[in-house]
């Protein structure tokens, strides 16, 4: 069976049997990867100011939290840089388990950092590197994860097949919180000397998990033939993908609103509705439900823009945010668990919109040769611009007036953004990848 018949009718069992493999593969390494790096997010909001910032009143810690937080938002890029590079140089399986492994020892080192009480301002300095790390493996396992899916698919069904490496950002969520609010059911001293430290001591035991699921599957068949039919490279692939400039800067600012909603719920929203009085077991049981029920909407808008298109889901998804942003504050902040809880699902729902459609959406606008780089560098640079420093915006704004009103308007201004640079692209769906 020629390779390229992987993107148009995949009729074979034996072949429908490895896509399958190779799907379920892309989740279960994507939620790994996410566990470990939105595990960081919420240890950021409730432990690393008191842990590794004592020095500071609490309102400030949390915002110094934040800072050591956006550094693995800046590495991504970097990650999905290098290691995009050697994806479409030498394959997309082989970057995969490698940044895997930077993840899950990265990660489990973060559980080994001494607090500010033993070493004072070094913790805040390891603390940092590692996160860059978590950056630079996050930054190289997206864009593989979702070609693997994508590039094995049928195309009529590139958007659902994709969308479950996008699931696992939820999936990976609702365990690093369910795990992390088990731990801060301890009395506060021991969750802050030691309970905080085990969810990453446990991405040794993922680690082994992933690597094993991961060495099981087939390279990229789309990959595999445009080895076989291109001439030798001479030319790096970030090149190819900055001749394009357009593409690129555009998908970056079409999805920086997608990560500005989803990391304004993963960590700002925890904190604000914990402090407007809401139980913070509470706070954090109501996140983890909101996103394990995200995992399901998420498959289903991707399964939906298969349909009707990548850019009418996305941008319905960033209208309906912006037209709930008010309410959704006014629930964080009630104190009313049930409120709370809402706010979390709405808002999750309105991320999956944009989230589902995404990976096959700047997927499909880069050539095979250089597609890992390309749509790596899109989807990194989109989660610097909407994700990396909106946490730090959020609680500076929140200190400085002590009201929602200029972060609904912030978050207004992104997801307007966001939209006009979806309007400002063609229609994907449809694309012939090995036409690219």
């Amino acid at each position: 069976m020629p390779a390229h018949t992987a993107s148009t009718a995949p009729t074979n069992p034996r072949r429908g049997k490895e896509i399958r493999r190779v799907v379920l593969s892309s989740y279960l390494g994507s939620t790994i990867e996410f566990y470990d790096f939105l595990l960081y997010a919420t240890a950021a909001s409730l432990v690393f100011g008191p842990v590794f910032f004592t020095g500071l009143d609490p309102l400030a810690a949390t915002i110094a939290s934040y800072g050591t937080f956006a550094a693995g938002y800046l590495a991504r890029p970097l990650g999905g840089l290098v290691l995009g590079h050697f994806g479409d140089r030498i394959g997309r399986k082989r970057m995969l388990v490698l940044s895997m492994t930077i993840m899950g020892v990265a990660s489990f080192l973060i559980g080994l950092v001494p607090p500010a009480s033993a070493i004072g301002s070094w913790g805040a300095i390891i603390l940092v590197g590692l996160r860059i790390c978590q950056g630079i493996a996050v930054g190289g396992e997206w864009g593989g994860a979702a070609l693997m899916s994508l590039e094995h698919a049928d195309r009529k069904q590139r958007g659902f097949a994709a969308s479950f490496t996008n699931a696992g950002a939820p999936s990976g969520a609702v365990l690093g919180t369910l795990l992390m609010s088990a731990f801060a059911t301890l009395p506060r001293e021991q969750f802050l000397a030691w309970g905080w430290r085990i969810p990453f001591l446990l991405s040794a035991a993922l680690l082994v998990l992933g690597l094993f699921v991961r060495s099981r599957v087939a390279e990229s068949p789309i990959f595999q033939e445009a080895m076989r039919s291109s001439p030798p490279r001479r030319r790096a692939p970030v090149l190819d993908v900055l001749r394009r400039p357009r593409t690129l800067l555009l998908n970056m600012l079409g999805c920086s609103g997608s990560f500005a909603i989803q990391i304004l719920f993963a960590t700002f929203a925890i904190t604000y509705a914990s402090a407007a009085g809401a139980d913070e077991q509470l706070v954090l049981l109501s996140f983890a439900i909101a996103s394990f029920l995200q995992i399901g909407t998420v498959l289903a808008f991707g399964k939906l823009s298969d349909v009707v298109g990548r850019r009418p889901v996305m941008l319905g998804g960033l209208a309906l945010f912006a037209l709930l942003l008010h309410p959704l504050f006014g629930w964080l902040g009630s104190g009313n668990g049930t409120l709370v809880f809402l706010a979390f699902l709405v808002g999750l729902t309105c991320h999956a919109m944009t989230y589902g459609p995404m990976a096959a959406y700047i997927s499909e606008q880069v050539g095979t040769t250089s597609r890992y780089t390309g749509a790596s560098l899109g989807y990194q640079g989109a989660t610097l611009l909407g994700a990396g420093l909106t946490p730090v915006v959020l609680a500076s704004l929140h200190a400085a007036h002590r009201t929602p009103t200029p972060l609904v308007w912030f978050m207004v201004t992104v997801c307007a953004l966001s939209a006009a640079a979806v309007l400002a692209t063609r229609e994907s769906k449809d694309n012939d990848l090995q036409a690219l």
